[in-house]
């Protein structure tokens, strides 16, 4: 299954170098064990280095016209469609994702492009009545500086340009790590930005640890702006050091959703949804249906139809067509939802279908788990209070609305909900009183780039996408402009 062997160099301040320490490190394919990949692994001084640089460079980009930052933008978005297969490879090959779903996530990296590259030219500052005559106060948007943006595993190719579309869009210069697991894709995107028309010294992408490279472009003077999707502990310490340096921090750190269905919903579309947005990238996605809740009268039917469809999906090779489902990216995220769903089953639960790793012909190498159904689940099983990320799904049964607002607010993330229901009075009583970001009615995910994707609780602060997301990558200036006498 492993794609041809690719060696890459870091980029640093857009020069392509091995880095100060010389050091290399392997990329697994997670679906055989091969060797999807080697790179260059950056250090401290690389950061450093980076930061300086980009310093220097970001002044002039900064006061390049927003209409020619945008072009640059649309060219890196047509770069991206013109070498999508091979892009798409890339993620399969690292993550292990579908290649369906890695196409999908081609065509979000390109939209986010375009998205911040129109945004570039449409969001301006503000003109205020002042208090004097002949007088004016005017509010400016203004680059923040350097960004510094740490990405994770899960999308590489598509949170990698969702971060860098609206820092390059703002003026900013950006240094990215992408995560330790996965730094093939944001290297891939850093070689078309570059043919794009990114300037040097603007770009920057170091692969490397979390504890050594993020944590370096966290404390590093200059950078203006973290960032960051990942884990709530790596999120806890982005916070920590960016309060040391009184910068901004903008942290998407995982969820728990809900997936809530009535017995007035299309049970057949709600089936198909709370599958789909479980198992997409192999549950492995902060807005994955993680605890679904269906009301009694519909329990039964509902679990037998859910169980039907898990058992029907195609698990194996993501290079194939019609694989619907890979294995995990990872050894230790496979021993984590092993970990979660034996402790469920000691505690009470019934396993329904799953339960276990797959062997057998297809599965002598790779991190391979088989969709898992769990009902009677205790409330304070790890299966409902921890992100399993994970093809595994809890389905409880609740008496009301009442209980099913209860057990959805039941957590400490607060990031994405989903609700299923034809009446629009519980649909408008129930979107106000789910605490997450956002909710998804009668719809599974993902989310859309005109939105705002920003988690509640432990989820995070801050957030991507639309027009709010774009506001945290510019600071304001207050201009106080007077042309008359005293």
């Amino acid at each position: 299954m492993s794609e041809q062997i690719t060696t890459s160099p870091l980029l640093l301040a857009g020069r392509w170098t091995e880095g100060a320490g010389g050091a290399t490190v392997d990329v697994e394919n997670p679906a055989d064990e091969g060797l999807a990949g080697r790179v260059a692994v950056a250090t401290e001084a690389d950061v450093e280095s980076a930061v300086r640089e980009a310093t220097r460079a970001q002044r002039a980009w900064g006061a390049t016209p927003a209409v020619e930052r945008a072009a640059v933008l649309l060219r890196l978005a047509e770069l991206i469609e013109r070498d999508g297969e091979r892009l798409a490879r890339i993620v399969v090959s690292e993550v292990g994702k579908p290649i369906r779903e890695a196409r999908g996530e081609v065509g979000g990296a390109a939209n986010f492009c375009r998205y911040f590259a129109g945004l570039a030219t449409s969001q301006g500052g503000e003109i205020m009545p002042a208090a004097r005559r002949d007088a004016e106060v005017l509010v400016r948007r203004e680059p923040i500086g350097v960004v510094g943006a740490i990405i994770p595993w899960n999308f590489p190719l598509a949170l990698t340009t969702r971060k860098l579309a609206p820092a390059l869009a703002a003026g900013n210069a950006i240094v990215l790590k992408p995560a330790e697991l996965t730094p093939l894709s944001a290297l891939a995107i850093a070689e078309l930005a570059i043919e794009a028309g990114v300037p040097e010294g603007i770009l920057s992408v170091l692969p490397g640890p979390g504890s050594v490279i993020g944590a370096a472009i966290v404390r590093t003077p200059g950078v203006g702006l973290v960032t960051m999707t990942g884990s709530v502990r790596a999120g806890r310490s982005i916070l920590h050091g960016a309060a040391e340096r009184i910068i901004p921090a903008s942290l998407e750190l995982g969820g728990k959703a809900p997936f809530i269905v009535f017995a007035d919903a299309d049970l057949e579309q709600a089936v198909a949804s709370a599958v789909a947005t479980r198992m997409m990238n192999n549950g492995q996605a902060c807005v994955c249906n993680e605890r679904t809740y269906v009301e009694a009268s519909i329990h039964g039917e509902f679990v037998e139809r859910y169980t039907a469809a898990l058992e029907a999906l195609v698990v194996g090779d993501p290079s194939a067509e019609a694989t619907e489902v890979g294995p995990k990216v990872s050894a230790p995220e496979l021993a984590n939802v092993e970990r979660i769903v034996d402790a469920a089953v000691a505690a009470g639960a019934k396993l329904v279908t799953g339960g276990s790793r797959l062997t057998g012909a297809g599965y002598e190498r790779g991190h391979w788990y088989a969709p898992t159904l769990l009902t009677e689940v205790a409330a304070d099983s790890p299966v409902l209070r921890e992100e399993v990320f994970g093809p595994v799904t809890p389905i409880v049964a609740f008496a009301d609305e009442a209980e099913a607002v209860r057990m959805a607010n039941d957590t400490e993330f607060g990031l994405s909900s989903y609700l299923y229901t034809n009446d629009y009075g519980r649909v408008m009583r129930m979107t106000a009183a789910l605490e997450s970001g956002e909710v998804f009615v009668n719809r599974g995910g993902p989310e859309e780039v005109v939105g705002f994707h920003a988690g509640w609780g432990e989820s995070g602060l801050g957030g991507d996408d639309g027009t709010h997301g774009f506001e945290l990558y510019s600071r304001r200036k207050t201009v106080y402009a007077s042309w008359g006498g005293a």
